[in-house]
């Protein structure tokens, strides 16, 4: 088989043996997130936008297969050739792909033989990582190639978690992943604005820090103008606002493209809201949110989520046109955001609610503070940023640069991390992007405007 063309890699930022302990954890979490789930959940497939369960365990493994084992494994075997095409995402110099829509009718192979191929990947890239078959000069693109891979599975740990409940949403039975539900009765704190001095700025990952994706790089200059963040996110209380005033029915609120998709999809509320009652009323009462651990009432503490870029414009021009104490109310750029969050990066983290919280589900504020909260972890946090590269942008060499590079067009970019994101994949500079009318991520809002 011809080897793929993966030559550079990102720079490695951990030793072989802590490696091989990490790429152990994050193998096994992966699996972790299947024990709730049927044969059958991990099959179907609800929308072209998500995959089966069972897709998302073998890419993972397929990911380590090509880019790893291929290059560096003495002998290279593919476990089964076939796999090679079915399991293949969007990597055309790789070779053909199945066609996304229809992974969930690979009934073949099964479940179970999905994760016997996991098993004899994970067994060799063990031997790999512990044999000095490797070179030293090509040790750093090895140890580099399965840092990637890692950080590649737990993007697909949070697509496992948002593609089922998309999935489990479709059932008229409202199936529950995880039974306890987190959350318990709080008082509100009033949100406020934080000033942020603007200023020349360095936005973009450091080398000397560790892994990051290559669209988080170079480091370069970036002139912020003074601004202010609301220091808390946008929460379900305040979208019902939204919703009682009239903003899914009135066209000044929203870009030209995103009525027509208000209009042509009949949006009336956030994804996974449901009416409770059959009127035309728009309260909390009248509403249930579809989560992880089953259907429930809608909650006006918890950050709203579930919201495409285009709700989230809508709803900053609604409030700065209506809310004196919210003139001028706009998305953050991503700039703006990473400027304000990358000083207390580390703070932030330890206070953060991500996967592991096993809530799955943001969060209501715990305890009123002093500066951003909630900045990462919870939602997805979508800024007015449109993915592109930043200034002397590079792909990576060959195959895995097309991991990032060639979606650069019609998305906007998302910074924080969300309650599905597993924690140590998550940085200040880190930064997701999709088009404008996704919203089966855990996505949400943070409002800023100009200061001074």
């Amino acid at each position: 088989m011809a080897q793929s063309n993966a030559n550079t890699a990102p720079s490695p930022a951990v030793k072989p043996t802590s490696l091989s302990a990490r790429y152990a954890q994050i193998r096994a979490q992966t699996e972790a997130l299947t024990a709730p789930l049927s044969g059958e959940d991990c099959q179907a497939q609800s929308m072209p936008d998500a995959s089966p369960i069972k897709w998302h365990l073998a890419h993972v493994t397929w990911f380590f297969e090509s880019f790893v084992l291929e290059n560096f494994e003495p002998e290279f075997k593919p476990y089964q050739p076939a796999f090679r095409v079915l399991f293949n995402s969007y990597y055309n110099a790789i070779g053909d792909k199945h066609p996304r829509s229809q992974r969930g009718l690979l009934t073949r192979p099964t479940l179970d033989q999905v994760f016997a191929w996991r098993r004899n990947v994970d067994e060799r890239m063990t031997a790999l990582m512990h044999s000095a078959s490797v070179d030293s000069t090509r040790a750093a693109k090895l140890i580099g190639l399965i840092e990637l891979g890692l950080n590649h599975e737990q993007q697909h740990q949070e697509l496992i978690l948002t593609d089922i409940k998309h999935l489990l949403s479709l059932s008229p039975l409202s199936p529950v992943y995880r039974p306890a539900w987190p959350l318990a009765a709080i008082s509100p704190s009033p949100g406020r604005w934080l000033a942020q001095a603007g200023d020349q700025v360095t936005i973009g990952h450091d080398a000397k820090d560790g892994f990051s994706f290559d669209n988080e790089s170079p480091r370069h200059s970036q002139w912020l103008s003074p601004y202010a963040l609301m220091n808390q996110l946008v929460t379900h209380g305040e979208w019902l606002a939204f919703m009682q005033d009239g903003g899914y029915r009135e066209p000044r609120w929203w870009l030209s493209a995103g009525w027509d998709w208000v209009q042509s999809q009949r949006i009336e509320a956030p994804l996974y809201w449901r009416r409770s009652s059959p009127d035309n009323a728009v309260s909390q009462g009248d509403w249930h949110s579809f989560t992880l651990h089953g259907l429930m009432p809608i909650d006006p503490h918890t950050p709203i989520t579930h919201i495409s870029f285009f709700e989230a414009d809508a709803y900053a021009r609604w409030l700065a046109q209506t809310s004196s104490a919210f003139s001028g109310a706009r998305l953050p750029t991503e700039f703006e955001w990473e400027a304000a969050v990358a000083p207390d990066a580390a703070l932030h983290a330890s206070r953060a609610n991500f996967a592991e919280s096993r809530a799955l589900h943001p969060m209501p504020l715990s305890r009123a503070g002093e500066g951003l909260l909630q900045v990462l972890g919870d939602v997805w946090e979508w800024t007015s940023s449109s993915y592109q590269g930043y200034p002397g942008y590079q792909p990576w060499a060959g195959a895995v640069g097309e991991y990032n590079g060639k979606f650069m067009v019609n998305q906007y970019v998302l910074r924080g991390g969300s309650c599905a994101t597993p924690a140590s994949h998550i940085r200040a500079t880190y930064r997701n992007f999709f088009p404008t009318d996704a919203r089966w991520q855990f996505s949400g809002l943070r409002l800023a405007r100009d200061y001074g």
